[in-house]
């Protein structure tokens, strides 16, 4: 194992990480777009986006479009290269404010959270739309691990915290647990080929019906490489 530094929350340590990793000229099987914060106060990244957006989704589009090339030069008909992303439950209730994606107008950490979790999902159905448009042995999934008992509630409130310590050992999955589907969407021969799915318990299930609105991802995606500042080559593609 060796571990190169990436900051999600800059997308100057993003192309950093790109570059380095690319100078090692290794192959590159499997992406997994984990890292996330959640219901944080209102605050920025150093490149000016509302965090949730920024580090939950932004951090990850940037950092996928980059590791593109060397994903698809990785995988082969037989075996294809695997993007995973992590999103949530509370995608279902999420909504995109394309016109106010930074939450400027009226900021809450619960809808923030939300919607950076909606976000993922509609970018991992656009990004399987452009790998299949272009035949590349590239699959992107998305998963929803579950309730999990990490330090991702350190932000509520401290009610939700004494229950949580108090039930957790009964509602919540541990870490192992929480990993599993991610896990499965990686390597599993079972998904072997296939992409654009929500996988639940290691099983496709249906995302929130907003997710499938086409139109909707791509503006999204559009609107996303505006904002990390790389060409939207997309656009062309239906």
């Amino acid at each position: 194992v060796e571990f190169l530094y990436c900051d999600l929350a800059s997308m100057k340590s993003i192309r950093q990480f790109v570059q380095q990793f690319r100078a090692k000229n290794c192959p590159l099987h499997v992406l997994v777009n984990n890292a996330g914060v959640m219901l944080v106060p209102e605050r920025k990244t150093e490149d000016g986006f509302e965090e949730h957006f920024g580090l939950n989704y932004l951090g990850h589009f940037l950092l996928t479009n980059l590791l593109l090339d060397t994903l698809e030069q990785s995988g082969t008909h037989s075996h294809n290269a695997r993007i995973v992303t992590v999103s949530s439950a509370t995608h279902y209730v999420g909504k995109l404010h394309l016109n106010d994606l930074q939450s400027r107008c009226s900021y809450s950490p619960h809808g923030a959270y939300a919607q950076s979790k909606l976000a993922l999902v509609l970018f991992t159905y656009r990004l399987q739309h452009l790998l299949t448009a272009n035949g590349s042995h590239v699959t992107a999934n998305v998963v929803d691990p579950g309730v999990v008992n990490t330090e991702l509630y350190k932000h509520v409130f401290w009610v939700v915290k004494v229950v949580k310590w108090m039930t957790a050992w009964l509602f919540f999955k541990t870490p192992e647990e929480g990993a599993s589907t991610t896990i499965y969407a990686a390597v599993s021969p079972e998904v072997e080929g296939a992409g654009g799915c929500y996988l639940y318990n290691e099983e496709r299930t249906k995302s929130a019906d907003v997710a499938y609105d086409e139109e909707l991802q791509r503006r999204l995606w559009t609107e996303s490489c505006k904002m990390v500042g790389i060409s939207d080559e997309a656009s062309r593609l239906p």
